[in-house]
């Protein structure tokens, strides 16, 4: 018997159940792929709606000018629009100097110490620039040639740059200042090997002081110069060719001048990045809508059916979506509570459209805000306190706010009149504890008035290299002569300590020492947490952060916050990606995918069994059959032997 030809083809039968269990799988990857696609396409919307959903978007203003050469400009939310008249008279520049002529660039110049300063020479005299701390750079006598001096210079850091120019006669040195305008002219001092730091010889031949009886053994070959400009009649006067102050919220970049005429400035509304982003939302919506029709729709000409046709969680994430474009904002605040009144809609087969043209009308209506529409908006009717964020939960509402107190920075104020003369040893060191950063500087020796006093010592501070790698600052000012420590930053973690150093005693005394408060008041009633000048809502207004920048204690007006339709969107998308709504299905799929594997399993091994069972059956059968067949022939052998009967 042909045993595996008829085990072969019973198995075939048998096995019918595996096949079915395939197309089951196969019917569950392909689900398992259209619910991953999907919530791509989810995620790719919610990105999408980041931009509509920040407030900053709606706020945007484009500046620019009528003659692009003479600057870049830039503008942020708080520029106001409207056009400006402007004539740029000089620019800024920074203060360089040349030293005489030497042979060659190997040649030695001197050993000692270089002290950079900073400041503002004027009738004689050089007043300390206070925000830029002096820098004292040692020259070895390694590196005392004039290319030695020179990349000496540059590997310090401190405020200049270090070139050699050869004028056909010789090597000149030049030192120029990084930063322009008249507060950055330099004074340089030496502490030569020599022992003499004035005289012409050695390091000292890099001295520069212009002011009365200073010496001065180098050249000014470019002066320091602000920026002089006149904006709508009014004369500007810049230290720096990139101004951020002269109009709020705008940023000049100068490039050259157009001295004794004008160009416009023009500032206006950013609407183009407005209308982008709207046509962007709308148009990522249909797609993600097509993506949702094309797993669910069913083809009544060819009877067939998509492979999430009639799917619960499909349904339930269209209906979610088109009623929260639908339904109308309660607390909008902006004159507009539908998406429809911008020019967004739904089409019969379910699709957005936008009509640019209502959306531009709207856009041009000063009575409307389009930002309420689209973001999460907290509009507060003081001045001093502004909206800085909110979470998804924080509830749409209007919001009371009152103070019970201001946010402060922390002081250190002296006792006495601060000493005017500084003697080294004697009383030039402070040690500090700024913002819990300690450090330790030194004070110039000299003989001071009380404001050069203030800008020396706030320079120090400013540039010890403790402080200003921590972004901390400080700011001195004077009183009767007592000198005062401010820290740049609020809230209990502004701290100003003197805790040593010489001369303490002398310029502070025993000093009044006192930390900054962090903002504190209730929103709604309920006690919000501060930080410095924010002040973070609780319970109804978890979430909802106000920047409170001064004014008084009291009541201080109310917030009306609500979130937008993208913001609602963006919310409602994160709870069907982040929550069970699409990952119980993907789960309840994977779970399905491995129940098969098991029943899979389960069928291969009764396979392996049946035919076990099958293949013994027949092997005894084939054996039975064997046995018989030679019985049979046996018996007709002997048959065929027996007397022939006549």
């Amino acid at each position: 018997m042909d045993v595996n030809g008829i085990v072969k083809q019973l198995m075939t039968l048998e096995s019918r159940p595996l096949s079915a269990l395939d197309s089951k799988e196969a019917i569950q990857q392909t689900k398992l792929t259209a619910f991953g696609s999907l919530k791509g396409m989810i995620s790719s919307f919610q990105n999408n709606l980041v931009a509509l959903a920040n407030p900053a978007k709606y706020a945007a203003i484009t500046a620019n000018f009528a003659d692009t050469t003479l600057a870049s400009v830039s503008a942020t939310s708080a520029a106001v629009t409207g056009s400006h008249s402007v004539e740029i008279q000089t620019l800024a520049q920074s203060q360089k100097l040349k030293s005489a002529n030497f042979a060659t660039t190997s040649t030695t110049i001197g050993s000692g110490t270089i002290t950079i300063q900073f400041g503002t020479y004027n009738n004689g005299t050089f007043t300390l620039n206070p925000d830029k701390a002096a820098q004292s750079i040692t020259i070895s006598p390694s590196n005392s040639s004039l290319a030695g001096i020179r990349d000496t210079i540059n590997a310090a850091n401190a405020g200049v740059t270090a070139s050699i120019v050869n004028d056909g006669t010789g090597n000149r040195l030049v030192i120029a200042s990084e930063d322009t305008g008249l507060s950055n002219a330099l004074k340089i001092t030496t502490a030569d090997a020599d022992a003499s730091n004035t005289d012409n010889a050695g390091l000292s031949q890099l001295a520069y002081d212009a002011s009365s009886g200073g010496a001065s053994n180098l050249t000014e070959t470019v002066a320091a110069g602000n920026a002089t400009l006149v904006i709508d009649g009014i004369s500007i006067n810049k230290a720096s060719n990139k101004i951020t102050d002269a109009i709020e919220g705008v940023t000049l970049d100068l490039l050259k001048t157009n001295l004794g005429s004008t160009t416009t400035l023009n500032l206006s509304r950013d609407t183009a990045s407005i209308q982008g982003a709207v046509s962007s939302f709308v148009k990522s919506y249909n797609d993600l809508n097509k993506t949702i029709t094309d797993l669910s729709k069913y083809d009544a000409a060819t009877k067939q059916a998509s492979i999430l046709t009639g799917d619960s969680t499909l349904r339930s994430i269209q209906t979610k979506m088109r009623s929260a474009i639908s339904d109308p904002l309660t607390t909008a605040g902006g004159g507009l509570s539908l998406l429809s009144e911008v020019g967004v809609s739904f089409q019969k087969d379910g699709t957005l459209s936008l009509d640019t043209t209502k959306l531009s009308a709207v856009l041009s209506d000063s009575t409307k805000d389009v930002s309420t529409l689209f973001a999460s908006i907290g509009k507060t009717s003081d001045s001093l306190v502004s909206f800085v964020s909110a979470e998804p939960d924080t509830a749409n509402d209007k919001y009371s706010l009152n103070i019970s107190q201001i946010a402060t920075q922390g002081t250190a104020i002296g006792s006495t009149a601060a000493a005017l003369t500084i003697g080294a040893g004697v009383n030039d060191t402070l040690n500090l504890t700024i913002d819990g950063v300690e450090a330790s500087v030194k004070i110039a020796a000299g003989t001071y008035t009380t404001t050069s006093l203030v800008a020396e010592i706030q320079s120090r501070i400013n540039g010890e290299s403790a402080i200003s790698s921590a972004g901390i600052k400080v700011t001195l000012s004077e009183s009767a002569g007592k000198l005062t420590i401010t820290s740049d930053q609020y809230g209990s973690a502004s701290t100003v300590s003197i805790t040593g150093g010489n001369g303490k005693l002398d310029l502070f005394g025993a000093p009044v020492e006192t930390s900054g408060k962090d903002v504190a008041g209730t929103i709604n009633g309920i006690t919000a947490t501060g930080s410095g000048q924010t002040l973070t809502g609780a319970a109804d207004s978890s979430g909802l952060v106000l920047k409170i920048t001064g004014g008084g204690i009291g009541a201080r007006g109310d917030i009306d916050f609500a979130h937008g339709f993208a913001a609602k969107l963006n919310n409602l998308l994160g709870e069907m990606l982040d929550g069970r709504l699409i990952d119980s299905r993907i789960d309840g799929i994977n779970s399905s995918i491995k129940d098969i594997d098991a029943q899979r399993e389960t069928l291969n091994q009764r396979l392996v069994d049946t035919e076990k069972r099958i293949r013994a059956q027949f092997t005894a059968l084939d054996t039975t059959l064997a046995s018989m067949t030679q019985t049979s022939n046996f018996l007709q052998q002997q048959l065929s032997r027996l007397p022939t009967i006549s």
